[in-house]
């Protein structure tokens, strides 16, 4: 298993009883529409080196947003 968050990992994040599931590839590869965000991206640069139970918090254009790291593949 992968206990940490890097580039090539698939994670699953809630906010709330929202769940989201993302893809961290590197900037060339981003395809936010099918869920592959790059590294560099505000969401994969705070995700990274975290693991499964961390809180993230994100900040975006209209405030802080808080995710929790539910699983990493």
């Amino acid at each position: 298993t992968i206990d940490k968050v890097r580039v090539g990992s698939s994670v699953t994040l809630k906010k709330g009883s929202s769940v989201f599931k993302y893809s961290i590839v590197g900037s060339n590869e981003t395809r936010p529409e099918e869920g592959r965000i790059s590294n560099e991206s505000p969401l994969g640069k705070s995700l990274l080196g975290h693991k499964v139970g961390d809180k993230i918090v994100v900040h975006a254009p209209d405030g802080e947003v808080v995710y929790l790291v539910d699983t990493i593949e």
